[in-house]
């Protein structure tokens, strides 16, 4: 969860992050609600391999967060907030 809101959240470079680039097209801004700018969507899928990929596995879970976790400001706030959800 840590490694996607660094992420998503821009703390790591797109080029130097290898899994980044497969999270960078699954973020979906559609709607316009405050929960909106962190949510993200799976990927349809073909073949079972692509199923469980680390960008399609952690959508789910990251989904379920509540919006006062997702919104923190810095890595450590999200630790925190993350370990008390």
């Amino acid at each position: 969860m840590i490694e996607t809101y660094k992420i998503l959240t821009g703390k790591y470079d797109v080029e130097t992050a290898v899994t980044a680039t497969s999270l960078v097209g699954v973020c979906s801004s559609v709607t316009t609600n405050e929960r909106s700018q962190f949510e993200i969507t799976k990927n349809r899928t073909k073949y079972d391999l692509r199923k469980f990929f680390f960008a399609n596995r952690i959508v789910n879970i990251w989904n379920s967060l509540p919006s006062h976790v997702l919104s923190a400001e810095t890595v450590n706030c999200f630790k925190t907030r993350l370990d008390r959800f």
